[in-house]
């Protein structure tokens, strides 16, 4: 893969893909869009990839949208607006629906997408020094594309307050809200990312990506017999998978399951 606006590294089943703008703090514009869409699509069906990384190079994990895409913005119709938007909220289903695992590694400012970025992402960790925030008020905008995630992340009553006040907030509090799983000082940033990203590779790559497709279909939905049996079929598919049989027969013969790396 070819990118301009990205690099995209592996080593030991983790991908990590970095925002390579540091110019702009990582703003993103409809190439940087573009190419997150094909990298994140890509990764998703690369049978070695069990995990992936969310990184940003510089001084900001993403500062939002790019002053001169809003200006290019501002002259396009509806029709053309709309069509834009729509770009943007299918590269963040893409990320958020990504059947790898996906960790977002924030330092510095996350701000406005950047903020929604870090939301599509599965685990975010973030450094201490962070700060986030969802500034579209102040420009007379909305962070609609990124409400979806950003709501799911923080809960309805904060996303409330931080959508109408677009104050900044830190990385304590972003941790205190659930917003991000773990913070770390920046010298120990990495050592906690690559210790959740081990973890994940550690594990049965058919049940991580089940797993996170579990939480997606069953988050919201009431519990009743259609859920009850919807369940059960999953546990049983699973039990009966190659992963399933390999994770119980390893379990009771006290060795390594195949999938884990030496």
């Amino acid at each position: 893969m070819e990118f301009t606006t990205l690099t995209v590294t592996t080593a030991r089943h983790v991908a990590t893909v970095t925002l390579n703008r540091p110019d702009v703090r990582n703003a993103f514009n409809e190439t940087v869009i573009a190419e997150l869409t094909g990298a994140f699509r890509a990764l998703g069906a690369e049978p070695e990839v069990r995990a992936i990384v969310l990184a940003g190079n510089g001084p900001a994990f993403c500062a939002g949208a790019d002053l001169n895409w809003m200006k290019k913005m501002a002259g396009y119709s509806n029709e053309e607006n709309h069509a834009d938007a729509l770009t943007l909220a299918e590269m963040l289903y893409t990320i958020w629906s990504c059947p790898k695992p996906v960790i977002a590694r924030i330092h510095g400012d996350t701000y406005a997408g950047g903020v929604g970025l870090a939301a599509a992402c599965d685990i975010a960790v973030a450094a201490d020094h962070a700060h986030f925030c969802l500034s579209e008020a102040r420009l007379g905008l909305l962070p609609a594309t990124i409400s979806p995630y950003v709501i799911r992340a923080m809960g309805e009553q904060a996303a409330r307050r931080y959508f109408i006040t677009a104050e900044r907030f830190d990385a304590a509090e972003a941790l205190r809200l659930g917003f991000v799983h773990a913070v770390a000082g920046a010298d120990a940033l990495d050592a906690k990312v690559n210790e959740i990203s081990a973890a994940l590779v550690a594990n049965s790559p058919n049940a991580v990506r089940e797993s996170k497709r579990l939480v997606r279909e069953v988050a919201g939905r009431p519990i009743d017999d259609d859920l009850l049996a919807d369940t059960a079929e999953r546990i049983a598919a699973i039990r009966a998978s190659d992963e399933g049989r390999e994770g119980v027969r390893s379990f009771l013969e006290k060795r390594t399951p195949a999938w884990r790396p030496a």
